[in-house]
């Protein structure tokens, strides 16, 4: 550790250990500081004792223990009088600086990876934005609420230099290598191991890890081989040369440690070095709710909800400029990483408790400005990341499994869905083959729901000029999207006109109960939920995390999923809602609001294992590409999928009017398809 840094944090840390003493902060403020003094402690006292040594020698019962004192403030059972509460801040602090100081609480709890990570630097410039605001309080006189909102902002904008440029460095840069050691070098027996990565353990990911250390190494290898497999096949089928790259970045959530440990060798022997980077904990790097990189347990969904949009204490246009900045010089700095990166292997889960949140009024929101200019940042980092990480050069895959959480037949639930992200291959390319050769036929498509889904759209297709070498939809099979099961297209916009409806589904997390969206030549005109009893909160809720602030959306994607072995298994063990997007994508048609699937890539060619060329890569909107950048991309994809039980008919319609019919009342009618069925009878 240098000097200078070294005194920062001894300094530092003297002036939080006399904070704890000398009660000179006057009520009602002085119980804020009080609590927040004792956690920065902890995580000082926690930093030495892994930089000592002093920490492996803890028992099983130690970690624990740590582990619930350094998250126990924001679990639901404590949140209520919890200063991370917006709502509890505000009532407790008054509304002048409630939410301030709750965005405060939230921003210091970054110290806690940094305390693992020993990354001494973040720690210096957390306690010292704490003890300044520290300092304002002890006067006389109460500061002024700007005074307060002024040195947050000049922290995020200051410190966006160090937080976004190592953001940047540890996707592209395998020497940032702290979890794969931890991978790597533990003894997957002792679970202990699960606590040195400094993320939140719940009894799931103790249950999940002691779990596969139950299965025989065949089928952890098994396991693995279709992640990775998935993942090579995803640049055979793109016709990418994966012989370039030389790292891959591997997403997943703790407890799943075996599995990953023989991904990495797999991968290695592919020639790629597998970087692992942690869900950003820094406001300045989280997208709203969502967590990309590894991750422990969620302490409380609720506390991320209240404050994905604490951006709104300094998002202006000089930050939206400084950050920019700041990852174009980043990117410039690790170009040689970037160009040899792959891409994402993402392993998701499912199971987990359905989260409905509530709106809280004392949570930050970004004003109607702040919005835009947060779509113009994501828009425009979006745009500098292609450039460095070619998109027609990388890949992806993403799996899903379920954890512990759930209930009683979790064991049996994993092992069906390995079976359904290990099915037959050239079954499904066979019979989706069939359902392509009768869309290629059509037009467009009508889709009309039953019983209480009043969904009536008509999906618009591009045209077809030359059908013995192209085709409009590709042959979705297990690659880079696991499980199997589904064909899609990027629909012609104009001509795309219609309602959408879903009874009840979950979007990135979120439940939505009666969504409904209207489509006019293909772009949003309208949108509605009831999930809250006021039609402005309702509307709000889908602009914020469907449409992520946008004024409207093209439908990106539209396709049909053909895995009703999924199905079947999400109604025998009744768990439809807690499937993850990427498996109840394939259970019904679906309809993504966004960018196409094929977002900075449209310019290369895409097979389909017949040899066919999928030609329907671009919309309207995505051609703008080549004028008008800024008008091509939205940065989001999000999937609404209809399940087949809310299906009158999926027709095909030709340009002479001729009507095919390919799922009728739930079922797959299309001669070919018939064993589709199947899982249905066995229900």
């Amino acid at each position: 550790m240098e000097q200078l840094l070294r005194e920062r944090l001894e300094l530092a840390a003297q002036r939080i250990r006399e904070a704890e003493t000398e009660k000179s902060v006057r009520a009602p403020y002085c119980d804020y500081f009080e609590r927040t003094v004792r956690f920065l402690l902890l995580v000082l006292d926690t930093a030495r004792d892994i930089a000592s040594g002093r920490t492996d020698g803890y028992s099983l019962e130690q970690w624990r223990s740590l582990n619930d004192a350094l998250y126990e403030d924001i679990l639901p059972e404590r949140y209520a009088g919890s200063y991370g509460n917006p709502a509890y801040a505000a009532e407790k602090l008054t509304q002048t600086y409630g939410g301030l100081l709750s965005f405060l609480y939230a921003e210091l709890r970054s110290a806690i990876p940094a305390a693992f990570e020993q990354n001494w630097e973040d720690i210096a410039a957390l306690c010292e934005l704490f003890i300044e605001i520290y300092n304002c309080f002890e006067q006389e006189e109460l500061p002024a609420r700007r005074e307060i909102r002024q040195i947050l902002y000049w922290y995020a904008s200051d410190y966006t230099d160090l937080f976004v440029e190592r953001r940047i460095r540890e996707s592209v840069d395998p020497g940032m290598d702290f979890a794969r050691r931890v991978i790597a070098e533990a003894d997957l027996n002792d679970l202990r191991y699960l606590y040195r990565f400094g993320e939140y353990v719940s009894e799931n990911e103790l249950h999940m890890a002691r779990f596969l250390n139950t299965l025989p190494e065949e089928e952890i290898a098994k396991i693995a081989f279709a992640y990775t497999e998935g993942y090579r096949i995803g640049f055979v089928l793109g016709r990418k040369d994966l012989s370039k790259k030389r790292t891959v970045n591997i997403r997943y959530p703790l407890g799943f440690e075996r599995i990953i440990r023989k991904a990495m060798e797999n991968f290695a022997a592919m020639g790629l070095e597998t970087i692992l980077y942690r869900a950003a904990s820094h406001s300045v790097n989280r997208r709203r709710i969502e967590r990309i990189g590894y991750q422990g347990a969620v302490p409380n969904p609720q506390f991320d909800y209240d404050h994905k949009d604490d951006s709104a204490v300094y998002l202006d246009k000089a930050f939206v400029e400084r950050k920019l900045g700041v990852i174009r010089t980043a990117y410039e700095t690790y170009k040689e990483l970037a160009y040899v990166h792959a891409g994402p292997a993402c392993m998701e889960t499912f199971g987990e408790t359905p989260f409905v949140p509530e709106n809280k009024e004392a949570a930050y929101r970004l004003s109607q400005r702040q919005q835009k200019l947060a779509v113009e940042l994501a828009n425009e980092t979006m745009q500098i990341t292609n450039r460095y990480i070619k998109g027609e050069e990388r890949s992806f895959t993403i799996i899903a499994f379920p954890v512990p959480q759930i209930g009683e037949r979790f064991e049996e639930i994993f092992r069906e869905t390995v079976k359904i992200n290990t099915l037959d291959y050239e079954l499904y390319r066979r019979i989706q083959q069939t359902i392509i050769d009768t869309l290629d036929g059509g037009v467009c498509v009508h889709i009309k729901g039953c019983g209480e889904n009043t969904t009536d759209l008509t999906v618009r297709f591009a045209e077809l000029r030359d059908p013995l070498r192209e085709t409009l939809f590709e042959n979705c099979v297990a690659d880079v999207n696991i499980p199997a099961g589904e064909v899609f297209t990027s629909p012609r916009l104009a001509g795309t006109n219609g309602r959408l409806h879903v009874k009840k589904v979950y979007l990135n997390g979120l439940c939505y109960s009666d969504l409904c969206m209207e489509f006019r030549d293909g772009m949003v005109t309208d949108y509605s939920c009831t999930n809250f009893e006021n039609e402005e909160e309702n509307r709000a809720y889908i602009r914020e995390n469907v449409l992520y602030h946008h004024d409207t959306l093209p439908m990106g994607e539209f396709a049909i999923g053909t895995n009703t072995a999924a199905y079947a298994m999400a109604e025998k063990y009744n768990i439809a809602d807690k499937l993850p997007i990427l498996i109840a994508e394939k259970m019904g048609p679906h309809f993504a609001v966004g960018d196409t699937c094929y977002s900075f890539a449209e310019d290369i060619a895409v097979y389909n294992p017949d040899g066919r060329e999928m030609i329907a890569r671009d919309n309207e909107r995505s051609i703008l590409r080549r004028t008008d950048a800024e008008q091509a991309y939205f940065g989001c994809h999000t999937d609404i999928t209809i399940p087949y039980c809310e299906l009158a008919y999926i027709e095909v319609e030709t340009a002479e009017g001729e009507r095919t019919a390919v799922i009728r009342d739930g079922r797959f009618v299309l001669p070919g398809c018939e064993e589709l069925n199947v899982p249905l009878d066995l229900r």
